[in-house]
């Protein structure tokens, strides 16, 4: 049997939000994102987004009202449902300019922390949910695993 997964990523991460206008307008702005559809609320349903985030990975989005939302979204391990979820890039240099992009809307510190391969910038979305945006050094063929980090 093949080691590799049999899942190829993640579909969708679905999260919750009390203001979908402001939600969207931040992950277009930040990201580049790509709405790609809305479902009005229905009698089963709150409205939903679907957001496009590239190569397949996709933001499902449902306004709620803020007490409707689980959860004690500042803190670690309390965040509800979802603690987190990270939106990966390419390269550095799209890492560096989408925290560059974060800092100005005042959303992140700025650190990139190093944890191994991954390079990671944590953000804070517009309802208060900290994030990542991640680089993945070893995908991009930029890192070279040493045994002991392979668990050899």
């Amino acid at each position: 049997m093949d080691d590799a997964p049999i899942t190829t990523g993640f579909g969708h991460v679905a999260t919750l939000t009390p203001d979908l206008d402001r939600y969207l307008a931040f992950y277009t702005e930040m990201f580049g994102a790509r709405v790609t559809g809305i479902i009005e609320a229905g009698d089963d349903h709150p409205k939903m987004a679907m957001v496009d985030m590239g190569q397949g990975s996709q933001l499902n989005v449902f306004e709620v009202p803020g007490d409707g939302i689980v959860g004690d979204r500042g803190r670690t391990g309390g965040r509800g449902p979802i603690d987190h979820y990270a939106v990966a890039v390419g390269s550095a240099e799209d890492l560096e300019a989408v925290r560059d992009r974060l800092v100005a809307a005042g959303s992140s510190p700025g650190e990139i922390t190093e944890f191994g391969p991954l390079l990671s910038v944590f953000f804070r979305d517009p309802d208060g949910a900290e994030l990542e945006v991640t680089f993945d050094r070893a995908a991009a063929g930029e890192w070279v695993f040493s045994p002991v980090e392979a668990g050899a």
